[in-house]
């Protein structure tokens, strides 16, 4: 029963689009929405997904990508309006469900 109710809210909920299915240690390539004054435009955010967290409407997912030498972390909810789209560029199998220790490893 209570699994019919939070499966119904969810479909009513999540008017965005159709994401493709991806795992931790996937490279995605994500578009986002980025508003600079009154102008919108898209920027890409491509890196590896380091962590998934699912609960219902709040699933999330982290990314980290390193820019300029500096790894910048970014921390996406899939029903956020700002993702335009994901594109799934590689795909890697790791035995981890969060990989937390590429922070600390270096190139």
């Amino acid at each position: 029963m209570k699994n019919n109710i939070v499966s119904y809210v969810e479909k009513k909920c999540f008017k965005y689009k159709k994401f493709p299915l991806f795992n931790v240690g996937y490279i995605l390539d994500i578009k986002i929405w980025v508003i600079e004054g009154e102008k919108k435009r898209l920027q890409s955010f491509k890196g590896i997904v380091i962590s998934i967290k699912k609960k219902y409407l709040n699933f999330s997912f982290l990314v980290r990508k390193i820019s300029y030498g500096e790894g910048v972390e970014k921390l996406f909810k899939i029903n956020s309006p700002i993702i335009h789209s994901i594109i799934v560029c590689k795909k890697k199998n790791f035995r981890k469900s969060k990989l937390y220790y590429l922070r600390y490893k270096k190139k």
